[in-house]
Formats: C-alpha cells, sequence, structure tokens
C-alpha cells in the first residue's frame, strides 16, 4: 500500500488508514495503570535513577534498598532541588548517597560511613 499523505500525528492514525476504519482515535493509555503514556513517561523521569557505578557499589557492598528508603530519596532529591544544590550528600538511615541532583541520579553509595570523606558536595541532607 502507497501512503501519499504522511501527515499522521499517531500511529494510531497509520493503523487506522491501513485498516480503513474512519473515525477519532481514541487516546490509548496502559492497561496497567489507566496513565496515558506520556504521564508515565514523566512519571519516570521523575524517579530517581542509579548510575552503573551507583549500582555496582550497591552489589558489592551487599546494599539493599527498601521501598519506603527509595522513597526517602526521592524527598531527599526534590528538598536538594528546591535549595539549589547540584551534588548532595542524602543519608538514609545508615546508608550515604551521593545524588546527582540535576539529573536525579545516585553517584554512589556508601553503607560504612564511620570514617568516610565525602568531597565535591555542596550540600548534605539527613532524612
Amino acid at each position: 500500500m502507497n501512503i501519499v499523505n504522511k501527515n499522521f500525528v499517531s500511529i494510531d492514525e497509520i493503523r487506522s488508514k491501513l485498516n480503513g476504519t474512519t473515525g477519532q482515535v481514541a487516546e490509548k493509555t496502559s492497561s496497567d495503570s489507566g496513565k496515558s503514556f506520556d504521564r508515565v513517561l514523566l512519571d519516570k523521569a521523575d524517579q530517581i535513577k542509579f548510575s552503573r557505578h551507583a549500582a555496582k557499589r550497591l552489589e558489592t557492598r551487599n546494599i539493599s534498598i527498601s521501598e519506603e528508603q527509595k522513597a526517602r530519596l526521592e524527598d531527599a532529591a526534590e528538598q536538594a532541588m528546591e535549595k539549589g544544590m547540584t551534588e548532595s550528600l542524602v543519608m538514609v538511615d545508615d546508608l550515604a548517597f551521593i545524588l546527582n541532583v540535576r539529573n536525579k541520579t545516585i553517584v554512589t553509595a556508601v553503607n560504612d560511613t564511620a570514617n568516610a570523606v565525602f568531597t565535591n558536595i555542596d550540600g548534605a541532607i539527613i532524612n
């Protein structure tokens, strides 16, 4: 089939054209949560991410993070952003994380903070 008009808004419009159906194309939502794709994408973009280095540190140091601790990390990231921090030390229970605030990315994680030295940070949040 040769489609001459290439001014489609979505893949659903293309499918509709190819299938020969007419009418408005309904907005698709995720069947699991009922959220639209753009809402899911924005929600994911807002979540804390772990760099490869941080993920490796979590694994080698046998650090596991609960959902409650992850929520506290999210809260600390929001606080750091509000205060204008760029690289922040975030303490959650006995765990220390270095957070790149702009990217909302944990760049390293430490579970033994007894004699730890943290450099190149511009703020700390004890949560």
